[in-house]
């Protein structure tokens, strides 16, 4: 049950997706590259608690997130219809993606053996990546804790 991928490395190409979006078309890291930062950040499932505020940290900032050359990208293996849903709700200004079969979560290394009340699942890690203009991971930060997370990512993108 135990998955052995790897996060990607800093300074090393992102693996490229394409995943449904609630935009109704499929996104593709690629449609970014020479022109967008992306922000795109694992989450374990739409409306619990952690991942609600998460989202809704990013929805806050992301004027912030604009004027900084970034575009903030969530990604859970929820189906669109719980994303558009999740999305409406919240009034979410930036795009989910599905990844229902995990097959992206583990070419991210996020797909992790979770235990809940030691009941021992498959799931997402809470994990941010920031994928540079030349597509390339900029940052990585594994097992995101939510509170601070979305300040402590466009600190970094100010930065850069």
């Amino acid at each position: 049950m135990a998955t052995t991928n790897l996060l990607p490395v800093i300074g090393k190409p992102s693996p490229d997706i394409t995943l449904p979006s609630t935009t109704g078309e499929p996104i593709s890291l690629k449609q970014f590259k020479g022109k967008k930062t992306v922000v795109l950040y694992f989450y374990p499932k739409d409306e619990t608690p952690g991942c609600t505020k998460e989202a809704c940290g990013f929805r806050d900032l992301r004027e912030d997130f604009e004027k900084v050359g970034a575009v903030i990208l969530g990604v859970s293996n929820d189906p669109i219809e719980s994303h558009l849903k999740f999305r409406e709700k919240h009034k979410l200004p930036f795009d989910l993606l599905a990844d229902e079969d995990a097959a992206v979560s583990k070419a991210f290394g996020v797909y992790k053996q979770k235990n809940l009340y030691g009941k021992k699942y498959l799931g997402i890690e809470r994990t941010t990546f920031i994928i540079d203009r030349t597509g390339r991971v900029a940052q990585i930060y594994p097992k995101v804790k939510v509170e601070g997370h979305v300040q402590e990512v466009l600190g970094f993108l100010g930065d850069e």
